[in-house]
């Protein structure tokens, strides 16, 4: 609050006032100062910041020689996340980057609790990434981005509240993981699709000798449909090429020729 200066600071608004007024119209160049729409000042007047907390968009008037202000960019801001060593809950260590989207909620606060919001509040996702993905496996960290992403989107937002700091968004760029782990990850997914693949076939000879049985139990019920089978696989390999083909001849087939 204003009167919270003492009888001393009244004297040096008052003597400031009075020389804003002698030399006008020079002064008011010195006087009023204009924000964008994205920015909001902080004044400070002889080191204390003004009620009401936070000025702008627009114009605004200072005093000479006893107020100061700090403009306070207002817009969403983005930044890199450095890639991190990080050692998974299963003792695999692999290398996550990722961005981070935040803005400055509480212009008052971003200027009065922290020196460097903006540097702090990258310092701070680096260990917030180190610490939320030593929580997890390498699978979980594969699989689930988006949960980690959120993990750490609240811890930070929780963080970085008393700054005036709001993050918006986090996302995981990208995961590396060391060489001779990508060769061993690829023989196991090489070796589990042959062995799949193995399994499938099996399972395709078990029907097909299913089929076979139900099959010949059906020709052994007739005699003369195992003599119709011969002549249809017959036809169909000779529809493909002209070639001399032997097959045997059933005995039971030439004795209608004998009696004759």
């Amino acid at each position: 609050p204003e009167t919270d200066i003492g009888l001393c600071g009244w004297v040096l608004v008052g003597a400031s006032l009075l020389l804003m007024l002698l030399t006008l119209p020079l002064s008011i160049w010195m006087c009023i100062k204009i924000v964008k729409e994205y920015e909001r000042a902080i004044i400070f007047r002889l080191g204390r910041i003004l009620r009401g907390g936070a000025k702008g968009p627009g114009l605004f008037f200072i005093l000479p020689c006893t107020d100061s202000f700090i403009n306070v960019d207002m817009r969403t801001i983005s930044f890199d996340i450095p890639p991190q060593e990080v050692l998974t809950k299963d003792s695999v260590t692999v290398s996550v980057d990722g961005v981070v989207y935040y803005r400055v909620q509480n212009a008052t606060l971003a200027v009065a609790n922290i020196t460097n919001a903006d540097a702090a509040t990258r310092l701070l996702a680096q260990t917030t990434l180190r610490n939320v993905l030593g929580t997890k496996n390498l699978a979980e960290i594969l699989s689930d981005r988006e949960e980690i992403a959120h993990s750490m989107q609240s811890t930070l937002d929780d963080a970085t509240d008393d700054w005036g700091i709001k993050v918006e968004r986090v996302e995981i760029k990208d995961v590396k993981l060391p060489l001779q782990l990508q060769r061993a990850m690829a023989a196991e997914a090489e070796a589990s699709r042959e062995a799949r693949a193995k399994v499938i076939a099996a399972e395709g000879e078990m029907n097909a000798s299913r089929a076979l049985k139900e099959a010949s139990l059906v020709i052994a019920e007739s005699p003369s449909a195992l003599q119709l089978r011969y002549l249809q696989t017959l036809n169909t390999i000779a529809a493909e090429k002209n070639s001399t083909i032997i097959f045997p001849l059933p005995l039971e087939m030439m004795h209608g020729f004998i009696k004759h």
